[in-house]
């Protein structure tokens, strides 16, 4: 559906010798529309905020009773997954060599991934993409099969 702005409409219909008053009706059944329509808009429910979770493969049970952070980073699919500590020890070095980097370095991944600029992880060709850390959580990567109900065999 166009938009179109109220003072045109109003000068169409006065040009096609449309009656003052019924021009003025429709103009203001036109905008109580737009009010309720607004207000519509406006009434969404709240955004949960949310996380991001690590959930890890372990059938071994490796990392059981072990209290993991990290953060996701994203890559191009082409690039390896080893570099991406090297690009982002790059970045944080680009920061720090900016003035406000000079004020407040970083000295380690976390704070690099928490308080360095987008734009110099995207200088890099990686996205973090979780400002503060997130927990690892290790699972054994098995579907527990469903109990069986009492009293029916």
């Amino acid at each position: 559906m166009a938009k179109v702005d109220l003072d045109i409409l109003q000068m169409v219909l006065q040009r096609n010798s449309i009656d003052a008053k019924i021009t003025a009706q429709i103009i203001s059944d036109i905008q109580e529309e737009l009010k309720l329509e607004k207000l519509e808009n406006t009434e969404k429910e709240p955004v949960v905020k949310k996380k991001y979770v690590f959930v890890a493969c372990d059938p071994e049970g490796i990392l059981e009773g072990r209290e993991l952070t990290g953060y996701v980073v994203q890559i191009p699919e082409d690039q390896s997954e080893f570099t991406v500590t090297e690009k982002i020890t790059i970045s944080a070095y680009e920061y720090n060599r900016t003035k406000k980097g000079r004020r407040n370095p970083v000295k380690s991944i976390s704070e690099a991934c928490e308080f360095v600029p987008a734009k110099f992880f995207k200088d890099q060709k990686i996205w973090i993409k979780n400002k503060e850390a997130a927990f690892l959580f290790p699972t054994d990567n098995v579907i527990a099969a469903e109990k069986k109900r009492r009293g029916s065999d």
